[in-house]
């Protein structure tokens, strides 16, 4: 018997298969603060969260730009997002973490305070909260959950920005 004719004999039982009419599960998102915003990284980028060991300093640079850490043999450049968005931060800053974005050549790291938290039933808003003029295009959507506004927030396009700025 050809695999084909055999593939049309199967017939699945009825509730083998998703069916339109049930929700599938809202996917875990992630999200991290800095100062007042609330960041939400995107769906399948890497990251992972680490103590830098040391921080190279880079003389001329932005404040914001707090140096280049050594992540297994990449330098990858650390950024106070709270500073460069100019938005109030926490009384505890640099609570000696930072969250990496991407791998290899692509990645950025980001100085949070706490670790990201994990994010389900993100409820969508329609417009988008004021905004620093920096942050702007670089945010696509907005959600709500525990009276907590989170930026979808497109890392990639934002740090290329800056990198071209500089």
């Amino acid at each position: 018997m050809l695999p084909s004719v055999a593939l049309g004999r199967f017939n699945p039982p009825k509730d083998f298969m998703w069916s339109g009419a049930q929700e599938p599960a809202q996917r875990k998102r992630y999200g991290f603060r800095v100062g007042t915003l609330s960041l939400l990284l995107q769906v399948n980028v890497a990251s992972e969260v680490i103590r830098p060991q040391a921080i190279s300093t880079l003389p001329g640079t932005a404040p914001w730009l707090l140096g280049l850490i050594s992540l297994r043999g990449n330098l990858v450049p650390l950024f106070d997002l709270a500073l460069l968005l100019d938005v109030k931060s926490s009384d505890e800053r640099h609570g000696g973490l930072a969250l990496i974005l991407d791998k290899g050549a692509n990645a950025v790291g980001v100085a949070i305070d706490e670790f990201p938290q994990p994010l389900s039933h993100l409820q969508a808003i329609a417009h988008l909260p004021q905004l620093p003029i920096t942050l702007q295009e670089h945010v696509t959507a907005s959600y709500l959950q525990n009276e907590r506004v989170w930026l979808d927030f497109n890392h990639e396009g934002f740090f290329d920005r800056i990198s071209s700025r500089s």
